[in-house]
């Protein structure tokens, strides 16, 4: 009698442990991207009640599920082209960051078996397919009292076509989609109808970090955010010596740098301009036009720009730089001067500024050549990886990067620095003085007057 009941606790307990069991992203391997992979669909949902234990959803009964709160925010996380099979090395930190951030239903799509393949055709030709299957899910969570509005696609790489062909499906009713470095290879020349189009949701912000190799050139959505011109990333290998880092890098940084927003360290400010660069020239960094809030921010908090960007009925460019590391952002600076030279100037200047404790920080940012003529004002665009506040002294060289020839001077009438980050901070400013080629000077700036901020835009 003992055993018999020492057997059926142990039955007991075994079925217990089995019920725990936490449905897994699917894993594969290089083996099966050889072979290929029929396509499977199965979405994950993580709550803040099962955070770290994912329940699998009925494909014909939704409403069984015990976590899924249809009054709450949908955010499906739809992944890309797969081939090694393995699981993206960020889905991780994507659950948790979503997760921390707001109470939300989270549901990641797995549709690694039909994105694992050797054949990348195989893989585009399964993105509508998959768009399919989510409509089903998305139609029952409707039945069951969700809302089209709730509902926000971030789509990776092929994962960003999908979500458009979702949208489409709706008549560009979903409250948003995200794409992240929308895959170009077989989508540059398709149609709207054929990829992923500015008309598929109510909001659609769109991250571009490999234009010239994986992914999307164009703009494909309300705004569309260029990193660094949207290609060659810093801290990215810049040869094939690298490794499958050299192949990946620049198109994944989409992804870290969406993950940055959600960790709240900083907020990557991006300046609307119709070019990358126009904004390096610093003809793009006005944004009276968003006041009382600043110029839109990169991530997952870019639709608190929404109403202010739809009134554009074309899409909005955005452009700014980054530092080569998470959390990636850039302090900018504008660096207004007004030169006195006869003969025009063309060269660079780098710069350097120091706080009172004696930290120094130099200028990261690769600007443009520029021409100085006499009494022009000429605005360059710099910055810098650290935040520097109180700024004691400013250290600028004026070089034409010549090997050959005379040394030149640069007459500067007038040079002011103003923190775009930070544009309620004091402005800077220093009066009559000559730049050496080559010649570091370092001085101690005084407050601009009243009359120089007054006419900054002249």
């Amino acid at each position: 009698m003992l055993k018999l009941c020492f057997f059926i606790c142990l039955m007991c307990w075994v079925k217990s442990d089995e019920e725990k069991e936490c449905p897994e992203f699917t894993d594969l391997n290089i083996g099966n991207a050889l072979t290929g992979t029929n396509l499977e669909v199965q979405l994950l949902l993580y709550t803040r009640e099962n955070p770290d234990c994912s329940e699998k959803l009925s494909e014909h009964n939704v409403t069984a599920s015990e976590y899924l709160n249809t009054s709450k925010k949908i955010v499906f996380v739809v992944h890309g082209f797969r081939p090694t099979g393995s699981s993206p090395v960020w889905l991780g930190d994507i659950k948790t960051l979503l997760l921390t951030s707001e109470d939300i239903n989270l549901i990641i799509v797995d549709w690694n078996r039909g994105a694992t393949t050797l054949n990348y055709n195989t893989a585009v030709e399964n993105t509508r397919k998959v768009a399919k299957i989510l409509k089903n899910y998305v139609d029952q969570m409707l039945a069951d009292g969700a809302s089209l509005d709730s509902v926000h696609m971030i789509g990776v790489s092929l994962g960003a076509h999908v979500a458009g062909f979702v949208g489409k499906k709706y008549n560009g009713k979903l409250g948003r989609i995200t794409g992240l470095d929308p895959a170009g290879p077989l989508f540059s020349q398709e149609p709207p109808e054929g990829r992923l189009y500015h008309t598929d949701a109510q909001f659609i912000d769109v991250i571009h970090t490999d234009i010239d190799a994986l992914g999307f050139r164009k703009p494909l959505g309300t705004i569309d955010f260029y990193p660094n011109g949207g290609m060659d990333q810093p801290g990215c290998p810049r040869t094939v010596f690298s490794g499958f880092q050299y192949f990946k890098c620049d198109h994944q940084r989409s992804v870290f740098l969406f993950l940055s927003s959600l960790k709240s360290e900083c907020n990557i400010t991006a300046y609307p301009c119709d070019s990358y660069s126009d904004y390096k020239r610093g003809k793009c960094v006005d944004c009276k036009a968003f006041q009382p809030m600043s110029c839109p921010v990169l991530g997952y908090y870019a639709d608190r720009w929404k109403e202010l960007l739809i009134q554009n009925s074309l899409p909005t460019k955005a452009y700014f730089d980054t530092s080569d590391h998470d959390p990636f952002c850039m302090y900018n600076y504008l660096l207004d001067i007004i030169t006195w030279n006869k003969n025009i100037r063309r060269g660079f200047i780098r710069v350097k500024i120091t706080d009172y404790a004696g930290k120094t920080v130099e200028s990261e940012m690769d600007s443009e050549a520029a021409t100085f003529q006499q009494y022009r004002r000429v605005k360059i665009l710099t910055g810098f990886y650290q935040d520097i506040d109180k700024i004691l002294r400013i250290s600028l060289t004026f070089s034409t990067k010549t090997l050959i020839g005379p040394k030149y001077k640069l007459r500067i009438l007038q040079m002011r620095l103003k923190s775009l980050n930070n544009p309620e901070r004091l402005q800077l400013c220093r009066y009559d003085f000559v730049l050496m080629e080559n010649t570091e000077l370092t001085f101690k700036p005084i407050p601009c007057q009243e009359s120089d901020i007054g006419r900054e835009n002249f």
